[in-house]
């Protein structure tokens, strides 16, 4: 028992609730506008037909257009008939008349066919018979072929008649005639009368060359005349042959067979000429005599695909006026095809493939059409899931869809997998996915299976075949054979299950390898059977391998860094010694905060100099060399006592800032760059003057007001050969107070350092600043998150009883 299975190409995963009810209502849109399209071209063509038959009155009456309309609805109402059906009369009235003498017969059968044409017009034609014929002459309009004008009036005639088959013959010009359409009869019987000879004794073609119909009534009698077609020609007990056009210019016959016998009565009579005079018409219009013997090749192929099993179709393709192709035709389909709002089988025939199924334009399905009709290769697409209903019951099942070129169209075949295909399809899916592969050894007959994933982990030839379980350990690294003999032997002997690591050799090189197996007993407990599997590790096992080195640089970097640090941090503090507590070079009161860096394992190169000199003045300095490390605090260390000896022994501020960017620029060691600012202060007249070179500017505050001062010119050190310090002058007054600082103190990432310096100045004007602990205070205020630099700050004040003695500072 067969049942129709719904199938799309959508990716391997279950439909989710609702997703089909989505698909069935955008099937029944498409569905919409297509019967929306087919009565706009039932339009069209039926505007066709009037337009060409009131052109044929036009030409013979020479009216105008809108007469000729009239007339035609005139003739219509007359012949109780519809328009169409009075302008498809009209068209085959075009022919020529019929001939005074015909060649194959006499005078009294001239007369005989004239008065049976003459009757034509007495044969009753009921109410329903007008109505067939007004739905047959809207057919004809879509009518394209004589193929497809037999299985019209098949359709038809069929409920009126009686009719059973029908035939359309053409004329040959040799004489004979050929079966150019068919509807109703096999395709065996269809090709042995295909060809008729120009022989006697043949209905058909006495009825074409005469010109009249020819009514088989009485099957006894009429085999006696004629060679009547069928096999057995008991099928079909009666059968009328009618010419199209009537007369002696047809050039179609038309075959209505009957399966029973006995007399056609007036009305079917009726109803067969009247639609004789229709096909007229028809003939007429569309200009179409016979189509290629092959035309009913489709009728074949789909009585093949009507006994194939699964789900598969036949198309063709629908190009657009640019030659790209927009759709395709179902010209078969096979029963247990279904759409998606339930047509199935011939149902299908004749409508689009988006149509039936409109989200494959968006699947690669649609690309793999393409494809396979352009290049003739077979198109494979990935399995996927789709429920389907079997025997009532729903199933999730795997399909697969394959397209192969057939002649100029394509065969789409959707494959359903059985059970035990989707079992073993896992299974390669496992072992390709787990870069593994099973092995069975039989114990007791010594038979021995791989799978073709051991033979690849093995680098082994399958010609070579799988190894007995004694001999496994041999294929692996001499260090590793004790530990996987041991664990065999155990495995043998005892059923002891193993999980072992070991390494094997191939041509690609050494690969890690896991071997896990257990046995299977008899009754006895005795292992008769080993399954298991191998497995390769040799990507996990590099990676640990990988990261364990990784591990190890990365503790003997940081140890080299952390070494570094230490280094450095002693040595700057040897170099740096911070004093405990406030110092007063020249009578001035100075604190100094000095905060390195809180990230990283790098100290920096700021430093800081607040000294008296020799004759009684003091000198500040803060200084900051870019980079940290070892190299800073070694430069550091030569610009900050460099500085504060050639200040001693007499050097002006600009003059040590200028040597010391010389040194600086040719020192090896020496670290790029540093920014430094020089202040020399004179208690006799208060006086401060100081240079800098790229540093930030001091701060000053007076009577609760702050500012900076203006910076001389001064380029830092080590940025060119030809720099130009200048200095600068403060007077200082008691009360005063001048914060000297390095930038870390202002920067913060993501913002200007003018933004800092604004902070900076807001801090300090604070009024809290006269109290005891306001340079902590400053440092909290400025420094809220995690500094990513160095900090080093003068905070030096002038006393308001400046004529107190100066302690001197320690240098």
């Amino acid at each position: 028992m067969c049942h129709a299975r719904r199938v799309t190409s959508e990716p391997a995963v279950p439909a989710e609730p609702g997703a089909v009810p989505d698909l069935v209502a955008l099937t029944r849109v498409v569905a919409r506008q297509r019967a929306e399209m087919d009565r706009l071209q039932d339009l069209a063509a039926v505007s066709a037909v009037l337009e060409r038959a009131k052109g044929a009155l036009m030409a013979l009456t020479g009216c105008t257009p809108d007469a000729a309309h009239e007339d035609l609805q005139q003739r219509a109402k007359a012949a109780h008939r519809t328009l169409l059906e009075e302008c498809w009369i009209t068209l085959g009235n075009l022919a020529p008349p019929l001939r005074a003498t015909l060649p194959d017969m006499g005078p009294n059968e001239a007369g005989a066919e004239t008065a049976e044409t003459a009757s034509d017009a007495s044969d009753p034609v009921t109410d329903d018979d007008s109505a067939t014929l007004g739905r047959l002459a809207q057919a004809l309009a879509r009518v394209g072929g004589t193929q497809d004008l037999a299985r019209c009036l098949l359709e038809h005639l069929a409920p009126d008649t009686g009719a059973e088959a029908v035939m359309v013959y053409a004329r040959l010009p040799a004489g004979g005639l050929e079966l150019v359409g068919h509807a109703g009869i096999d395709e065996t019987l269809a090709a042995q009368w295909r060809q008729v000879p120009p022989l006697s004794g043949i209905a058909a073609l006495d009825a074409l060359r005469t010109g009249r119909e020819r009514w088989l009534e009485d099957i006894e009698k009429d085999r006696e005349q004629y060679l009547l077609i069928g096999d057995p020609p008991e099928r079909w007990g009666s059968r009328a042959w009618l010419p199209v056009p009537p007369g002696g210019s047809a050039d179609l016959v038309l075959g209505v067979l009957r399966g029973h016998d006995g007399p056609f009565p007036p009305s079917v009579r009726g109803q067969l000429r009247a639609t004789a005079r229709l096909c007229a018409g028809w003939l007429r219009a569309v200009d179409v005599r016979h189509q290629p013997p092959g035309e009913g090749a489709a009728d074949t192929v789909q009585a093949v695909f009507d006994g194939l099993p699964g789900a598969a179709v036949l198309l063709s393709a629908l190009r657009a006026p640019s030659g790209e192709i927009e759709d395709y035709r179902i010209d078969a389909a096979t029963a247990e095809t279904a759409d998606g709002v339930g047509r199935s089988g011939r149902e299908l025939v004749g409508l689009r493939f988006l149509e039936c199924w409109p989200a494959v334009a968006s699947e690669a399905l649609w690309q793999g059409c393409l494809r396979a009709l352009a290049t003739g290769e077979p198109y494979e697409g990935q399995p996927f899931a789709r429920q389907h209903v079997v025997a009532g019951v729903t199933e999730l099942s795997t399909y697969s869809v394959r397209v192969a070129k057939l002649g100029d169209g394509l065969i789409v075949t959707w494959i359903r997998h059985e059970p035990s295909d989707r079992q073993e399809q896992r299974l390669a899916d496992v072992q390709r996915l787990g870069n593994l592969g099973w092995a069975n050894w039989n114990l007791v007959t010594d038979e021995v299976s791989w799978s073709s994933q051991v033979f690849a982990l093995f680098d082994r030839d399958p010609a070579d075949g799988a190894v007995r379980l004694p001999e496994m350990p041999s294929l692996a690294l001499p260090e590793d054979v004790p530990a996987l003999t041991r664990a065999v032997a155990e495995l043998v002997d005892a059923g002891r299950p193993f999980d072992l690591p070991f390494r094997a050799r191939t041509r690609t090189g050494v690969r890690h390898l896991r071997a896990v197996a257990e046995a299977v007993a008899d009754m006895h407990g005795v292992p008769v059977e080993v399954h298991g599997f191998v497995q390769d590790l040799t990507a996990q096992r590099s990676a640990e391998l990988a990261l364990v080195e990784s591990e190890r640089a990365i503790l003997t970097q940081h140890g080299v860094l952390q070494a570094e640090r230490t280094l450095a941090a002693r040595l700057q503090h040897a170099l740096l010694p911070l004093p405990k507590k406030a110092v007063r070079p020249a009578g001035l009161a100075v604190e100094v905060a000095y905060l390195p860096a809180q990230s990283g394992l790098n100290v920096g190169g700021d430093w800081f100099s607040a000294i008296e000199l020799p004759d009684g003045d003091a000198l500040f300095v803060v200084g900051d060399v870019a980079g940290h490390g070892i190299d800073a605090v070694a430069t550091m260390a030569q610009l900050r006592f460099t500085a504060k000896g050639m200040v001693i022994t007499g050097s002006s501020l600009t003059g040590a800032l200028a040597r010391l960017n010389t040194l600086l620029l040719h020192s090896r060691d020496s670290q790029g760059t540093a920014t430094i600012v020089l202040a020399r202060y004179n208690p006799d007249e208060r006086r401060l003057i100081w240079a800098q070179a790229g540093h930030p500017p001091p701060l000053l505050q007076r009577d609760g007001e702050v500012r900076y001062l203006g910076r001389p010119r001064g380029i830092l050190l080590g940025a060119c050969t030809t720099p130009v310090y200048e200095e600068a002058e403060c007077r200082l007054q008691p009360g005063d107070r001048l914060v000297m600082y390095t930038d870390g103190l202002v920067e913060r990432a993501a913002e200007s350092i003018d933004r800092g310096l604004e902070r900076l100045a807001r801090a300090v004007g604070d009024r809290s600043s006269d109290r005891p602990g306001a340079l902590d205070r400053l440092l909290a205020a400025m420094l809220e998150s995690e500094q990513q630099d160095d900090v080093c700050v003068l905070d030096i004040r002038v006393p308001l009883d400046a004529g107190d003695d100066a302690d001197e500072a320690s240098p």
